[in-house]
């Protein structure tokens, strides 16, 4: 008997005694045998991959991979081995190296395709998406009806970019499996990243029909709606998905955002609570509730928030700011910008700059803080949604318009129609002017019902065609656009008979045209304050950034958006001269009573002195949606009249064109 016969067997020797050890799940002894065993074989590559399966099965993927490779070096060309190596270096997320192993070479030369379908994977996840498309080339070409290799071609294909290439095989998978979910969802994301929205939605409505239990369709469908504005369908969307998967914390957490987007308040708060119930240290959660209390005039449930937050061990970024918030509301300026300074730039960058700027102006640091209301307003505007971009678009806009009022364009309008059943009475005046604290004082005359600035008039402006169509309307067209405004006020408030309707919007300055042609007899109550504080509180405010607020970024925008409004609200007046009672701020502070029984009477309200009692109302009001919230629970006080004579040397480049409008409405520089 030969040497190689001898040493042959006692490999084979080896392993039978091993086997029956790791069969019974005694895989430490199988090992000791193998291992004792390992010096004196001539062959040892079988030993290794036995040593390789069973390190593997007990947990010790580094040693498996050690044998593994060893077993590969001896026997390059046993596909077996090669798996295995592959399989082990993929557990230990060692991608490059199985990737060493899955050569193309290496594939080509396995009948099995193992090797091809495992070097398309770890290629994809090494984001070499074109290696990983040529490894499922390889396998498609062999095995046309893989529907997994071409799910995942058309994946890897488009994140090459080549989206027409990526549909076409993920329809082809499609056609394969219908009833493979996540390839259904990988068409219908593909089509969308290709921009074919309409076929994607189409994909995702079908897909969610298909699968009654999934809720992840909705969730993308959502965010498609999302991005093409759809806003009200995509919170139903998002309703949907929750319905079907309520612990979902991505989902809830998605939701209580949207519900705070349209002001729905309670809902919001429960969808936040449900989050912390799952996710007690969601950070989004707390800063989400914090705001709510903010806005819902409930800052006195900060400080349980915050002991909430430090019990739950949340990260100490979010707790500084979270604390902020709260030494805020105590008046503990100096231990606010403390905790800011804990907070670490990931974490609301924008409103913690802008909380900065409010600490540092109650402190009378106004150079620095004015500096950090430069810093808020540059970290707004680098936004994806060009903010700096939207609002310029609007200025334009509104120029164009000032420019087409002229006394021919009015004597072009068709006749009027019939006097309205209800006709509101409109609030108007530049953002911060003192508009929410008379709304205030209005809400809280039993005989009012005030609308505070929801879109019903930009609604209808938008979908009767806007300034171009005004001229032309006949009656049907305007009777039927003040039905369409009635019903998207009855989405937000309950008017009763007799009550009256305030619709409270400042910045529908510029809409008066629009009033105009739906209402002829409407009344205008104009707030007024100096343009100064006016442009200051702007851009000391942290508004919701719509093309409007866009424009408070910048001190430059602001003053050319104020300068706008005012020209495109005068030339509207010179032409229809409507009924204005204007209100100026200085003087309603100084003395509330005076100012407001002048208007009552001009609009015909029974005198109601509880109505001056606007921190009971404010209270009482629950949600406040302006930038106002966190003033009109307050007393009524006079600091803020004046205000910019501090910030005068940051406000020179803009004071030439806000001086014409501070003589106009009777103040000085």
């Amino acid at each position: 008997m030969n040497q190689a016969t001898t040493a042959a067997r006692t490999s084979r020797e080896i392993l039978a005694a091993a086997m029956p050890r790791a069969q019974a799940g005694d895989f430490a002894g199988a090992q000791a045998i193998v291992e004792a065993g390992l010096a004196q074989a001539d062959d040892p590559a079988p030993l290794h991959a036995f040593l390789g399966m069973v390190c593997a099965r007990r947990g010790a993927l580094a040693d498996a991979a050690t044998h593994l490779a060893a077993a590969l070096r001896l026997r390059p060309d046993d596909v077996t081995i090669a798996c295995n190596r592959i399989a082990v270096a993929i557990d230990l997320k060692d991608h490059e190296a199985a990737l060493d192993v899955a050569t193309m070479a290496r594939a080509q030369a396995d009948p099995s395709l193992r090797i091809a379908r495992y070097r398309g994977f770890v290629a994809q996840e090494l984001a070499r998406f074109d290696e990983a498309a040529e490894a499922y080339d390889f396998v498609l070409a062999r095995v046309p009806d893989d529907f997994e290799s071409w799910n995942n071609l058309g994946n890897a294909r488009s994140a090459l970019g080549d989206f027409d290439g990526a549909i076409a095989a993920l329809e082809r998978a499609v056609a394969l499996d219908r009833q493979a979910a996540p390839t259904r969802l990988n068409h219908a994301l593909t089509l969308r990243a290709a921009g074919r929205a309409e076929a994607a939605e189409a994909a995702l409505r079908d897909a969610a029909r298909d699968f009654p239990a999934d809720a992840r369709p909705l969730h993308e469908l959502y965010m498609l709606l999302k991005e093409l504005g759809r806003h009200a369908e995509a919170l139903e969307t998002l309703e949907a998905a929750a319905a079907r998967d309520g612990d979902d914390m991505v989902v809830q957490l998605k939701l209580a955002i949207e519900y705070g987007l349209v002001m729905e308040s309670d809902k919001a708060e429960t969808a936040y609570r449900r989050v912390l119930a799952g996710r007690p240290q969601e950070q989004l959660a707390y800063l989400g509730l914090a705001i709510h209390y903010e806005h819902a005039n409930r800052e006195d449930e900060l400080a349980p928030l915050v002991e909430l937050a430090r019990a739950n061990a949340l990260d100490a970024g979010t707790l500084n700011f979270l604390s902020a918030l709260e030494h805020r509301r105590t008046r503990r300026f100096e231990e606010a910008l403390a905790c800011l300074d804990q907070v670490p730039e990931d974490i609301e960058p924008e409103r913690t700059a802008h909380l900065r700027a409010t600490l540092l102006d109650r402190l009378g640091r106004s150079d620095e803080a004015f500096a950090w209301i430069e810093e808020a307003g540059r970290r707004h505007a680098a936004h994806v949604s060009d903010p700096l971009g939207r609002a310029a678009e609007l200025r334009a806009e509104v120029r164009e318009e000032i420019g087409r009022m002229t006394p021919e364009w009015a004597r072009s309008w068709t006749p009027d129609a019939a006097p309205a059943a209800t006709t509101p009475v409109f609030l108007l005046g530049f953002p911060r002017s003192g508009t929410t604290l008379l709304d205030t004082i209005l809400m809280g005359h039993p005989d009012t019902v005030v609308l505070e600035e929801k879109p019903t008039l930009l609604v209808v402006d938008q979908e009767i065609g806007g300034f171009d169509a005004l001229a032309a309307m006949d009656t049907g067209a305007i009777e039927a656009a003040r039905a369409r405004y009635l019903e998207e006020v009855a989405r937000h408030v309950d008017l009763a008979a007799g009550q009256m309707l305030v619709d409270k919007s400042p910045l529908y300055l510029y809409k008066l045209p629009l009033i105009r042609r739906l209402f002829p007899e409407a009344r205008i109550i104009l707030s007024l304050r100096h343009p100064c504080d006016v442009l200051l509180s702007c851009l000391m405010s942290n508004f919701r950034l719509n093309r409007a607020m866009s424009n408070f970024l910048r001190p430059e925008d602001a003053a050319a958006l104020y300068d706008l409004s005012f020209r495109h609200w005068e030339a509207a007046q010179a032409l229809f001269d409507m009924p204005v009672h204007q209100i100026v701020y200085e003087q309603l502070v100084a003395d509330v009573e005076a100012e407001v029984r002048p208007l009552f009477d001009w609009l015909g309200l029974d005198w109601r002195p509880e109505a001056l009692d606007h921190t009971r109302t404010a209270r009482s009001r629950g949600l406040i949606t302006t930038a106002s919230y966190s003033q009109v629970t307050e007393p009524i006080y006079t600091r803020s009249a004046g205000r910019w004579q501090v910030y005068r040397e940051h406000l020179r480049p803009v004071l030439p064109i806000l001086a014409p409008w501070v003589e106009r409405f009777g103040y000085s520089l």
